[in-house]
């Protein structure tokens, strides 16, 4: 097994769904530099990610996007002490592109190839700008695909607390936006708007607010359809104010509670949605009231980036070694399922 310590470099790989990212990353948390080419705008007409269009551009972007991750860098090549790859989960010809990009990089540099489990490296996305936290930790990622309460015990040991039974978090903002006629991404454009809403205006419901640990996002996006179709001159802004005004009081509701449950001592967030402007100051505002220290990764660490795959493949190079180059693409892979 290698050798892995603060002076060990990764450069990690990101091309799950559609970003195309590279990044390098030395002792698991110094990011030497990260590159991401997004591939919004080819999407925005569908209004969602299309995979054989995303597949395509991940194998127009990788090679250039490498290249620039290494040169801003300052690092050679040969510096280079691991490549870790996305393996999952994610569109399964998108993250082939990455892995086989990765494994023939490793390959030609005869050094190790470490698949990351996508769901974990966005807990390690807030650690990159904060690596000194106390653990249990409770990490709320909040995404497209996933909203998950996730009690990190340590590096690598996770259990999760609640989750959603149906829609992601990020997924109803999506779906909420694309019926609002606001445009793909959905999150972004809600945040804009909402500014300019009354959140007070619509009550909309908050499904399983004072039950258990799981959360429920399907109903509210039928309740916003419902309103709007049943008042035709509401103003958007209010619809969108309110709609993530019930999203956040939720997350932020659920994530209290698991905290208290597993005796967190720090509560982070992970994922597209962590980049809520609302989230991040409800959040904020709760962890002060209840003395837990809040972990916010940066707007560029939201997003899906390579830097938090670098980071999260230099952990699991050091606690699991690398992974075989026989290792393929694993499409639903789960957080608890580890992709070594």
């Amino acid at each position: 097994m290698i050798h892995v310590d603060e002076s060990t470099v990764v450069l990690g790989i990101e091309t799950s769904c559609d970003e195309t990212a590279a990044a390098v990353v030395m002792g698991g948390n110094d990011v030497l530099s990260s590159v991401v080419a997004t591939q919004i705008e080819q999407h925005a007409r569908f209004g969602g990610v299309v995979p054989e269009i995303a597949s395509r551009a991940h194998v127009e972007a990788m090679t250039p996007v490498v290249r620039k991750a290494m040169s801003d860098s300052g690092v050679a090549f040969e510096r280079i002490d691991a490549v870790a790859a996305t393996v999952g989960p994610g569109l399964v010809g998108a993250l082939l592109v990455g892995v086989a990009a990765a494994k023939s990089i490793a390959l030609v540099l005869d050094k190790p190839f470490v698949g990351v489990n996508h769901l974990e490296a966005h807990l390690y996305a807030a650690l990159l700008d904060d690596p000194l936290v106390e653990f249990p930790m409770l990490v709320v990622l909040v995404s497209g695909g996933n909203t998950l309460f996730v009690n990190m015990v340590s590096h690598g040991e996770y259990t999760i607390v609640g989750q959603t039974i149906d829609d992601a978090a990020g997924e109803a903002f999506d779906k909420v936006a694309r019926f609002l006629d606001l445009g793909h991404p959905g999150g972004p454009a809600i945040d804009r708007i909402a500014r300019e809403g009354n959140a007070a205006a619509i009550d909309f419901p908050r499904a399983m607010l004072h039950d258990g640990f799981d959360v429920s996002f399907s109903g509210l996006k039928t309740s916003v359809v419902n309103y709007v179709r049943k008042n035709p001159s509401v103003a958007t802004a209010d619809v969108a104010a309110s709609f993530q005004t019930a999203v956040v009081d939720v997350l932020v509701a659920k994530a209290t509670k698991a905290a208290r449950h597993i005796g967190a001592k720090t509560i982070a967030l992970g994922g597209g949605v962590a980049a809520n402007t609302l989230l991040r100051t409800q959040m904020s505002a709760a962890c002060a009231t209840a003395g837990w220290r809040l972990v916010l990764p940066s707007m560029a660490m939201c997003t899906d980036n390579a830097a938090m795959i670098a980071s999260a493949g230099w952990y699991r190079l050091r606690s699991n070694g690398s992974t075989s180059l026989g290792a393929g693409a694993l499409p639903n892979l789960k957080l608890t399922d580890t992709a070594n």
